[in-house]
């Protein structure tokens, strides 16, 4: 899997393991993956990192079975706030980090008989969220994407999935908190925005991605699963007194 270090990758890549999968995580910096997490070194915006690092997997493991696409990058602002470059790194990261990852593990994926590739989308791929333009773009990006996989690759046994987290209690997050001019106070407006009054918690959407990737679920591909805190479904009354 990528992105593996921290948050909601390294919440996934440990549930794996714990459930009797042998994980290789590709993370730009490993270092802090522990054992049994197989660490490598690999950026997703090189398409010899990571062809090298999904082969030395394989070497290492044995065999590839699943693919969790998870690396990722945010970004803030409308429009107007993000240069061209900035544009292009996230999308670089976002999107086509997922299509070099993909594309070094077909091959290996269609020896297979269980294949899998999850993909983690957001809930901006599908609501209009403030100040996220870029973020949410490269996330509709990331939405057709898996959608077209699916369809290329069913035939061959391989299904494609995607999880749609709200707001999640990640470190990206916890930065972006930090820097607010009232951290409280725009931790409490993220908590309102969705359905459930709290965050989501890395270990919820790594419960999600598990399902997609297990043939438990092996009727399943071309799929979301929101794990969103009904924010996209769900049209609540307010309160009483509010």
């Amino acid at each position: 899997m990528t992105g593996g270090a921290s948050g909601i990758g390294r919440a996934t890549a440990g549930l794996l393991a714990e459930r009797g999968a042998r994980v290789a995580v590709l993370d730009l910096d490993p270092s802090p993956v522990p054992a049994p997490l197989l660490a490598l070194t690999a950026d997703v915006t090189d398409d010899a990192s990571v062809r090298a690092a999904v082969a030395r997997a394989v070497e290492l493991l044995g065999r590839l079975d699943v693919l969790v696409n998870n690396a990722g990058i945010g970004a803030q602002g409308t429009v107007e706030d993000n240069g061209d470059e900035e544009w292009r790194h996230v999308f670089d990261v976002n999107v086509l980090g997922m299509v070099r990852t993909a594309r070094a593990a077909l091959p290996h994926l269609r020896r297979s008989a269980h294949a899998a590739i999850v993909n983690t989308c957001s809930v901006a791929a599908t609501a209009g969220l403030p100040q996220r333009a870029l973020y949410s773009a490269t996330k509709g990006a990331v939405h057709s994407l898996t959608l077209a996989m699916a369809a290329d690759h069913v035939r061959e046994g391989i299904r494609v999935n995607f999880v749609n987290p709200g707001t999640a209690d990640t470190p990206w997050i916890g930065r972006l908190l930090d820097a607010a001019p009232d951290p409280a106070a725009e931790r409490a407006a993220l908590e309102a925005r969705q359905p459930t009054g709290r965050l989501v918690s890395a270990a919820e959407v790594a419960g999600a991605i598990a399902y997609l990737a297990s043939p438990m679920s092996g009727a399943t591909t071309g799929t979301a699963l929101a794990v969103d805190g009904g924010m996209q479904g769900l049209r609540p009354r307010p309160a009483a007194g509010r």
